[in-house]
């Protein structure tokens, strides 16, 4: 395609000249570039196709980036990275040293905060909003947010907060239907029923005009009504859940008519304190597989246009424990799953049928799953919280308060946990080891192949008590796949040089043992870290401890506590967006940087 417009503007500043047939232009431009890229890269297409208009109109109204800008997610900032000057780069989306699928003020001064992970975005725009205020600043901070990201608590938290705070916080509601999963619960309800209310705004501007029009004590029973939450203004004039909180309302507006988006946008600049705006979107706009399947196209590889079509990938970890769970809860009814809106991401979309009814999706809701799990703890029930490495650290409370304390027994199904790639720092899971090893009485297992991962499950479930987290990493098994071994695996080779791991890389740590000629040791329940296995590091004269995991509060160094000679190989500090396979080269974690690592410091 020829991107006419996209290619000569200078974005943003050009958008407030465009005619309105103009920008219709423009916003297919941007669609057809967002398809085109994601084609080729991977990343998050469903939900920056339903937002192409938004980000136009919200860009076209105010003046970013004195105005601030924050989206939640924000995966669904494509169209505007392409709006403020980042359409010559947008061909390096997700890719090394390219531009982030997320946004990044490091990569662009439009870009008001990193925003990886939901429900934040109010919080922020208020704590901006609050600042700007202090500073005799009349700019605006804009929260947009997707009815899945408002499931979560936080969102609830930054909306108690601003509706009584008098700032220029605007909220933008993306109303879509969905988030990854199918949205669940009250507030999914509420938002559909008043996304039907298109009479909802012009009956309450009616009213308030009917009350003004009444001679001498008509405008005193409006500004009454509008001062009270009394019966005579439910009944008159209606009032949402966001106008409880203290916001002043509009919409619903059509997402996709940027005559209509730029007018509410106006006027909500006009007013002079909090507003929140829902606006109606279709996810996956403008692409028909992607409208049609939006969960599929939420987060994609690369795929063909005009097909649709996507590279048909092995059976995943992820789909192997899905399976396995299903498999052992239809003859044990003591086993209910959680999810926190992923459960297609988690495996958890194979509990079909008559298991339908023992799977609990709590919206985004990851410390809600967790004190939920305890209640279902404490009546017997085995939970099985299946959550991303990434999401989980925002449970570590009720982690520790609802289930440890106590001692209740949940397990926990550690998706995506190492390096999971393009997506970047704000999603690799190399943190869950290092806290989870500081609550008490945890035991983790880190399976390095498929095999190992169903029996690692069956421990979890049958044998251990407790908290048990059972890591389950992005991707399939390596060829070919390692068998399922006990707690622990080692081979000797009469070597005083002894290579430890565990989890994903553990087949590149075998290859490389072999190659070196070194002793072996693989950990497959890595913590507590069994007597044995630490008897034999301790005999041996130099110990390696490769692990897929931050090198702060890693295992290797608290292997290191223990045996002193042992060197932790990890990962330093956050690790961009790249393939897994560069980032695993880039920390010394493939097999040929383990030999070189190993010769290196013992002239092998």
């Amino acid at each position: 395609m020829d991107y006419k417009l996209l290619s000569r503007l200078n974005l943003p500043r050009d958008l407030k000249k465009l005619s309105p047939k103009q920008e219709e232009e423009l916003c297919r431009e941007i669609r057809a570039k967002i398809i085109e890229t994601v084609s080729h890269n991977g990343g998050h297409l469903s939900s920056n196709l339903g937002t192409v208009e938004l980000s136009v109109a919200v860009h076209k109204v105010f003046d970013s980036p004195k105005d601030k800008i924050i989206f939640d997610v924000g995966h669904q900032s494509y169209a505007h990275k392409l709006l403020t000057g980042r359409y010559k780069k947008f061909d390096t989306l997700r890719q090394k040293g390219g531009i982030s699928g997320f946004t990044r003020p490091s990569e662009s001064v439009h870009d008001a905060c990193v925003s990886g992970h939901s429900s934040n975005s109010i919080s922020v725009a208020l704590g901006m909003a609050e600042a700007m205020k202090l500073s005799g600043d009349n700019h605006h901070a804009i929260a947009i947010i997707g009815d899945g990201a408002l499931t979560g608590g936080l969102a609830f938290e930054g909306l108690n907060n601003a509706g009584r705070s008098g700032t220029n916080i605007i909220v933008i509601l993306n109303y879509n239907e969905m988030s990854i999963s199918k949205n669940i619960g009250g507030i999914a309800t509420y938002l559909s029923e008043l996304r039907t209310q298109d009479s909802y705004k012009k009956l309450k501007s009616g009213a308030k005009k009917f009350l003004s029009s009444i001679p001498i004590v008509g405008g005193g029973i409006k500004n009454a009504i509008s001062a009270s939450k009394d019966s005579i203004k439910e009944m008159l004039l209606h009032s949402t859940i966001f106008e409880d909180f203290g916001f002043e309302f509009i919409g619903p507006v059509d997402g996709h008519n940027l005559e209509k988006l730029e007018a509410a946008l106006r006027t909500a600049k006009a007013v002079n304190g909090p507003v929140l705006i829902q606006v109606n979107t279709v996810k996956g706009k403008g692409y028909a597989p992607a409208e049609e399947n939006p969960g599929e196209y939420h987060g994609v590889s690369s795929f063909d246009v005009d097909s649709g079509d996507k590279p048909q990938a092995g059976e995943t970890y992820t789909d192997v424990f899905g399976k396995e769970l299903a498999r052992l809860a239809e003859t044990d009814d003591r086993i209910v799953a959680i999810t926190a809106a992923m459960k297609y991401g988690t495996g958890l979309n194979h509990f079909r049928g008559a298991l339908k009814s023992r799977l609990f999706d709590v919206g985004i809701a990851e410390e809600h799953a967790v004190s939920f799990g305890a209640g279902l703890a404490l009546m017997g029930k085995i939970p099985v919280f299946s959550v991303y490495s990434s999401f989980l650290q925002r449970s570590y409370d009720e982690l520790i308060h609802d289930i440890c304390i106590d001692g209740l027994h949940m397990v926990i199904a550690v998706c995506n946990a190492g390096i999971v790639g393009e997506d970047g720092e704000t999603h690799q899971g190399l943190y869950d080891v290092p806290f989870l090893t500081t609550v008490p009485n945890v035991t983790i297992y880190s399976p390095a192949s498929s095999a190992e991962l169903k029996m690692c499950l069956s421990k979890a479930l049958y044998e251990d008590n407790g908290l048990v987290c059972v890591r389950i990493p992005k991707g399939c098994d390596a060829k070919p796949a390692l068998g399922a071994s006990g707690n622990y695996s080692y081979k000797a080779a009469g070597s005083d040089t002894l290579i430890v791991t565990y989890g994903r890389i553990s087949q590149a740590a075998a290859a490389a043992s072999e190659k070196l000629g070194c002793d072996f040791l693989r950990l497959t329940r890595i913590y507590p870290c069994q007597p044995e296995a630490l008897g034999i590091m301790r005999s041996h004269a130099k110990v390696f401890v490769f692990e897929e995991c931050s090198r702060e509060g890693s295992l290797g160094e608290k292997i290191k506590a223990e045996v002193p000679q042992a060197v932790c190989i990890a990962v330093d500090g956050f690790v961009p967006a790249m393939t897994q396979c560069e980032a695993l080269e880039l920390y010394g974690l493939t097999e040929e940087k383990m030999i070189s690592t190993v010769r290196s410091r013992t002239n092998a």
